[in-house]
């Protein structure tokens, strides 16, 4: 039993000693490589530097991007955050060609109350509060700086013919004026589609014509020679009521251009005179016709289907009237019907005006003051 005690007490004093002899050497400064394979290799993401918070310098006190000094210690710094995308610029004004493109269909005003006052055959035009005028409420808006030649074009005749009166407005410049027939029915819808691509309106008085009687008919509506003053400024007052939201007026209807009516000055003055009350302009039919002498307005210079609707006859006298635009400045030619033809051969010509410095123009662009106002100036 001694033994076996004096056995255990050496054995004890010997694991006594070891431990003493292990907490004086201390714990190992590195694990050796083969028990650490990972410190071999570099950190897969940089080691944060030091904040302010924990007694080390600020970040802002490191410039980014730029290399430890020798001295400072190896450890990585973190690089800055990517600075946040800069905002999108805006978009660079637009060009002149393209404010054109924008802008090439303006919708037309629809008919406005302010403008109208009541007669026995309906809602008639007049002027509005501070002398508004349809010719400037219903106008198709127009650069007046562009100083390109100026073709106006007018297609009479609209509003009898559904199928010729739709393509029309479909396949035309915007630019185009559309004289609409009083005696069309129904003809709201074909007003609001041209109203919508931005086309001038005009309304077609029957006046009568040449061979009234025995070759041309322009309806038991007509204005004629053979009727008084107040007989006629009612016809005009039915006429006028059938189509809202024009400009003006047309003195023709069709292939007849009321010249037997026009011969008779007082009687032609007496109309204009009365349109000018309405706020409304006057187109004269006739081509070399004299300034209307009592209406704001003018007289056409050519007429695109006579003596031949026939497209290539249309074409040809369309170049004729592109020419005269460039020799004076404007000018102003007339279809008498919304034919196939004639609407194929407007819309092949105009297709390339651009390219030949030419620009079609809205009747209320090219119009004058009246003859006997500017004699006066």
């Amino acid at each position: 039993m001694r033994l076996l005690a004096l056995f255990w007490a050496v054995v004890l004093l010997g694991l006594a000693g070891g431990a003493g002899v292990l907490q004086w050497l201390g714990p190992p400064d590195a694990a050796p490589a083969a028990m650490a394979p990972q410190a071999a290799e570099p950190p897969s993401a940089p080691i944060a530097a030091p904040t302010a918070a924990s007694g080390g310098p600020s970040a802002a006190s490191v410039p980014p991007n730029q290399p430890e000094p020798p001295s400072a210690p190896a450890t990585p710094v973190a690089q800055p955050l990517p600075a946040a995308p800069p905002l999108a610029p805006e978009p660079p004004p637009l060009g002149a060609a393209q404010a054109r493109l924008v802008t090439s269909d303006p919708v037309i005003a629809p008919p406005d109350p302010a403008l109208l006052e009541p007669s026995r055959h309906g809602p008639v035009p007049r002027l509005g509060p501070e002398g508004r005028s349809a010719i400037r409420t219903y106008a198709r808006p127009f650069d007046r700086e562009d100083r390109r030649p100026r073709v106006g074009i007018i297609i009479n005749n609209m509003g009898l013919f559904a199928q010729h009166s739709e393509e029309a407005i479909r396949r035309l410049p915007s630019g185009v004026t559309l004289a609409f027939s009083p005696y069309g029915l129904r003809q709201e819808p074909l007003l609001e589609r041209a109203r919508a691509r931005g086309m001038e309106l005009l309304i077609a008085l029957p006046l009568e014509p040449q061979g009234y009687g025995a070759q041309a008919d322009p309806g038991e509506r007509a204005l004629l020679t053979s009727l008084t003053v107040g007989e006629n400024l009612d016809r005009l007052d039915w006429s006028v009521s059938r189509i809202q939201g024009a400009v003006g007026a047309i003195g023709g209807l069709g292939g007849m251009r009321g010249e037997r009516f026009a011969a008779n000055a007082e009687l032609l003055g007496i109309v204009q005179a009365n349109l000018t009350r309405r706020g409304l302009l006057y187109i004269d039919p006739r081509p070399g016709a004299p300034q209307p002498a009592r209406a704001f307005g003018r007289s056409v210079d050519l007429l695109l289907d006579e003596p031949s609707a026939v497209r290539v006859e249309v074409e040809r006298r369309l170049t004729e009237l592109e020419e005269m635009a460039k020799r004076q400045g404007s000018a102003l030619g007339l279809a008498n019907d919304p034919v196939p033809s004639v609407v194929a051969a407007i819309a092949a010509w105009s297709a390339g005006l651009e390219s030949r410095g030419v620009v079609v123009a809205p009747v209320t662009v090219l119009i004058r003051r009246p003859a006997e106002q500017a004699a006066q100036r």
